[in-house]
């Protein structure tokens, strides 16, 4: 296959255009001429993935590796060491980012991973309606993700709605609209907000409620003639 057949079919999967307008999702590295001989899913990209990936493998990633407009290539510097070791072994890389989470992510780990039902997905935000002992229900949200530790902000003893976004989505607290609100990277002043509008929030992570992008895609690409394999990149952060 060519980079271009499967370029086309994530289109199909997941349109380009619905990423975000500061988003950089697409083709990164390679062209649509290019031959692969395997695809390789994974929310991010680390130096042991590339080393033990063939030549000629696409990497579709969750997370952009060039993001912002990058003014110069060191080959010692992050991400420049990485794009260095992709041109060296003939490799390409495609970044579905805020378009899979709109149309796929995060569905996917709201209903599929923390198993909530009759959800509604809009945008970025999945929501669901019911009644749950809040302790136990943060329990088994902590479960399901793995999470060593989980920060809450606010408290109350029972939940009737609960709102998700993955990774970083504390900025749509409001358009959230639930008694409480999952997501990553909660920063203080989000948590602020958040007791101010009576809110409860739960920080699940940005790793945490993404890694299950790969999987999340494998189903779109099972049909493939060549081999799909699902790679799980480090988390950078680690818990004491």
């Amino acid at each position: 296959m060519t980079v271009g057949e499967v370029l086309s079919l994530l289109d199909r999967v997941s349109p380009f255009e619905l990423q975000e307008e500061w988003d950089n999702s697409g083709l990164l590295v390679g062209e649509a001429s290019q031959e692969i001989s395997q695809i390789v899913l994974s929310v991010d990209i680390d130096e042991r993935m590339l080393e033990e990936a063939q030549e000629q493998t696409l990497f579709v990633l969750h997370h952009p590796l060039i993001f912002s407009g990058m003014k110069r290539l060191l080959w010692n510097e992050y991400p420049a060491n990485l794009l260095q070791r992709l041109v060296q072994k003939n490799q390409a890389l495609v970044a579905m980012h805020t378009n899979f989470d709109k149309t796929h992510l995060n569905r996917y780990v709201f209903e599929r991973v923390l198993g909530f039902e009759n959800a509604t997905c809009e945008g970025f935000v999945c929501r669901a309606e019911g009644e749950w002992e809040t302790d136990a229900l943060l329990e088994n949200v902590k479960e399901r993700l793995g999470l060593p530790t989980m920060r809450i902000v606010g408290s109350r003893p029972l939940v009737r709605s609960v709102a998700m976004t993955t990774g970083s989505g504390a900025s749509l607290l409001t358009a959230a609209d639930a008694d409480l609100f999952l997501t990553g990277d909660i920063k203080f002043h989000d948590a602020m907000k958040a007791l101010s509008l009576g809110r409860m929030m739960a920080d699940i992570g940005h790793f945490e409620s993404e890694r299950h992008f790969a999987e999340a895609l494998a189903e779109d690409l099972k049909n493939l003639p060549i081999p799909v394999i699902i790679a799980q990149s480090i988390n950078p952060f680690t818990y004491i």
